[in-house]
């Protein structure tokens, strides 16, 4: 497998942002390849996925990554003038979606999310409708309820969290100190809010539990073996909320390798062809 491979950068103009979309060449061989739309974590840029996407391709998938508004080639950059929250980013896969449109037209397709790009994923689905999503990949993303994590450690957790989030309300913006990078408030507030309380918050009015709660698109949920900021309990926690949806839950580790919440993207060959795998089982779409 190779350890980087070259795409094409390419933007998406939606509500006064541009968002950055890395296309990837399609996988040598294949015809019509299942596509996988990758969402990034906090404040982690799209390129840093290289090697993820190299083993997706080996894999035999399409790739394409978005940066999160905000964040790497996306605009705007965060600051106090910047209201966006969950419901943006959630939108924002959509809006990424429609300018592939023709991309991936008759093609599988999956929406892959690692940590707060999962969450957006999932709630993009929830808010914004299933179609022509045939599958949903969650790697290392959960709900950081406090109250899930091991022992001592989850008293450490609520204040930590909720702490960023009155930062961030009273500088307007939260700066990236040693977490997350630079982010808007309202992503902070809706993301301490999980943390506070295990749920989601209600987004434009809507009870966003309710509709996660009816996503029906097959689910392969993993969780990362010494993940320090989404450990096991979290996500099961997330998946429980996915009722009425089929959900596979798997825990990834890799011998003699010591992965955690980002290094796994370096070492993920098995979870690569775990995700093709994933893919071709997904039954055909309606």
């Amino acid at each position: 497998m190779s350890a980087t491979v070259e795409y094409l950068q390419e933007y998406v103009q939606v509500d006064g942002a541009r968002l950055g979309i890395q296309v990837y060449p399609e996988p040598v061989g294949v015809t019509g390849a299942p596509v996988v739309l990758i969402a990034p974590a906090m404040g982690v840029r799209a390129r840093y996925y290289r090697p993820f996407a190299a083993a997706l391709r080996d894999a035999g998938l399409a790739v394409v990554v978005a940066d999160l508004r905000g964040t790497g080639e996306s605009t705007p950059r965060p600051s106090r003038a910047c209201r966006y929250g969950y419901p943006e980013l959630a939108a924002d896969i959509g809006a990424v979606r429609d300018v592939l449109k023709e991309r991936l037209d008759g093609r599988r397709t999956l929406l892959l999310g690692h940590s707060l790009g999962g969450q957006a994923a999932v709630l993009h689905l929830a808010l914004h409708g299933e179609q022509e999503v045939d599958g949903l990949a969650l790697v290392a993303v959960g709900i950081p309820y406090w109250r899930d994590f091991a022992g001592p450690r989850r008293y450490g957790v609520l204040p930590y969290t909720q702490g960023i989030g009155v930062t961030a309300r009273l500088l307007g913006v939260w700066p990236g100190w040693g977490f997350g990078g630079r982010q808007a408030r309202g992503v902070i507030r809706d993301w301490a809010h999980t943390a506070r309380t295990g749920r989601f918050p209600d987004l434009d009015g809507m009870d966003a539990e309710a509709a996660v709660g009816r996503i029906r698109t097959p689910v392969l949920a993993v969780s990362v073996e010494g993940d320090q900021y989404t450990p096991h309990p979290t996500v099961d926690r997330l998946c429980a909320k996915l009722t009425a949806a089929p959900v596979t839950r798997e825990r990834y580790r890799v011998p003699d390798a010591r992965l955690d919440h980002f290094t796994w993207v370096r070492a993920a060959g098995p979870l690569a062809t775990r995700v093709a795998d994933f893919a071709a089982s997904l039954p055909p779409r309606r």
